[in-house]
């Protein structure tokens, strides 16, 4: 096998900083990284044929990627080596122990030469499957097409990089909060019309707030319902979201202070123990298995009319319905879930409030079933249930099994953190600092966090994406996520160093 670890001392790579960053520096890289990010989605890959680009459009928000331009690839590479390499690495097909720094690094260097060699990979795939057509079938063309997109993928490499090391987060979450709320500030408050001129009465404005004032002066009721519906399932998933944020088990902790003193503190263990990492995973798992799906023409796999669009075969069935009645019918199972659930116990997961949220979703999606018959909406047919309820298994399932070998692969485990605690002086109150001991502790909490944490995670963002909430439902999930996490990052490394201005601003004088 190759010594990746030497090969990647010359592998390029962007340097540390070589003191602690403060807070401007590191708000001034992620801006020009953000800046940049956003001048490169603006500048069109010469050679191709842009009106024919509009039918992969749903990869954008997955992959922060914007197509057509050179940053078309977006983060694709960068996760698709990294659910290949996860899955190498917790299968035991590669036996690296990543607590030791040499694989550790072995890791890292195999993951960046991969994210380059899926570089030139998908680039190939998109342009010999149509995704990005050339304007000639002449080959200089074709490579040249192809180049220009690979190259961007590797600078977007570079640029996540840069945002990891000075700046704040990571790259991946800042392209793809970055990209979603373009997305939903322009769906709501686009005022022009679909073709890009001045709305008209026979064709009026995208934005959605203005589509209401459309719809209510024309005096079509259902039709401004139909408008409101995304609006409604975006706040509501915001709410959810930013509620299980706060969800979270405490560990009491001590570490030993000079002279013999004691500082105590509590280490809050998240439900969402391993953040957004799983969702982002499975989401492109199942878009490549789209542009795959594109590119083979398989009609078994999956079937596409004249305009891109999936209308059969087994990849059919991963992909959510899209019409009004869904998206109201499962607001509806959603909202009666949640309630049921909360009636059934005070207590988050005890299992009478899980059996509960099962019976509230039955009755929500029967009603409204109901419902939406009764107003007018298009009716549901049973190949779009059997669709919702393959979308939220898919989801969950993929979630859990990314969220575990996230876990084990980043250094989050119990063992992993009870070996960190021991490397700090830090102890549990009531039990001798004995890193087996730690570990037992910690077992009561954090396999269980990870395999319900991850399936909770994969649930809401599947119940989003099939609200119809703009942005997608995993779009908005990731970014909430996000912003939240860059929240918790700043007042936790910079709290003493942030201007008194922004400080009021997120509420924290």
């Amino acid at each position: 096998m190759l010594d990746f670890y030497s090969f990647a001392q010359r592998f390029p790579s962007v340097v540390q900083p070589t003191q602690k960053l403060n807070f401007k520096e590191k708000m001034k890289w992620t801006g020009i990284i953000l800046v940049l990010f956003f001048l490169l989605g603006s500048i069109t890959v010469a050679g191709i044929t842009p009106s024919a680009v509009a039918q992969f459009q749903f990869l954008e928000i997955v992959f922060g990627a914007k197509f057509g331009s050179i940053m078309t690839l977006g983060i694709g590479p960068i996760v698709t080596a990294s659910i290949i390499l996860q899955l190498l690495v917790g299968s035991k097909i590669i036996n690296w122990n990543l607590q030791n720094s040499v694989d550790k690094a072995k890791f890292t260097s195999t993951q960046k030469i991969l994210t380059v060699l899926f570089c030139f990979f998908e680039a190939a795939a998109y342009v010999l499957a149509g995704a990005i057509p050339p304007a000639s079938s002449d080959i200089g063309i074709v490579l040249f097409v192809i180049l220009q997109l690979a190259a961007g993928g590797i600078l977007v490499m570079f640029m996540d990089e840069v945002v990891s090391k000075w700046g704040i987060g990571s790259g991946i979450s800042l392209f793809i909060a970055a990209g979603v709320a373009k997305t939903i500030v322009l769906r709501l408050f686009n005022p022009l019309s679909a073709d890009g001129g001045l709305p008209t009465p026979d064709n009026p404005s995208v934005g959605l707030i203005f589509s209401i004032f459309n719809t209510l002066a024309a005096g079509q009721l259902l039709q401004t319902l139909a408008v409101l519906l995304p609006i409604i399932s975006t706040a509501i998933i915001f709410a959810i979201v930013i509620f299980a944020q706060g969800i979270h088990v405490e560990i009491p902790l001590a570490f030993t202070l000079p002279f013999g003193k004691f500082g105590a503190r509590k280490w809050p263990l998240k439900f969402f123990y391993s953040s957004n990492i799983p969702v982002i995973l499975t989401a492109a798992l199942l878009a490549n298995f789209q542009l795959m799906g594109k590119a083979i023409n398989f009609p078994i796999f999956a079937t596409y009319d004249e305009s891109g669009q999936i209308i059969g075969g087994l990849l059919y069935f991963l992909t959510p319905p899209h019409s009004e009645s869904i998206y109201f019918v499962v607001i509806f199972a959603g909202i009666f879930a949640l309630l049921f659930s909360i009636y059934g116990s005070k207590l988050i997961l005890k299992r009478r409030s899980i059996r509960m949220g099962i019976l509230g979703a039955i009755f929500g999606l029967v009603l409204g079933l109901f419902i939406s018959s009764s107003i007018g909406f298009s009716s549901i047919s049973i190949i779009d249930l059997v669709r919702v309820f393959t979308y939220i298994l898919v989801y969950i399932i993929g979630s859990t099994i990314f969220s575990i070998f996230w876990v084990n692969t980043a250094g989050m485990d119990a063992h992993s953190i009870a070996e960190q605690f021991k490397s700090y002086s830090i102890m549990i109150p009531g039990f001798r600092h004995d890193p087996r001991i730690i570990e037992s502790i910690l077992n009561r909490y954090i396999p269980s966090l990870t395999v319900l944490g991850g399936a909770a995670v994969g649930l809401l963002a599947a119940y989003a994406d099939l609200c119809g909430a703009i942005g997608t439902g995993t779009g908005i999930l990731l970014t909430v996520m996000i912003i939240y996490q860059f929240y918790e990052q700043l007042i936790s490394q910079h709290s003493e160093d942030i201007p008194e201005k922004i400080k009021k601003f997120i509420g924290e004088v």
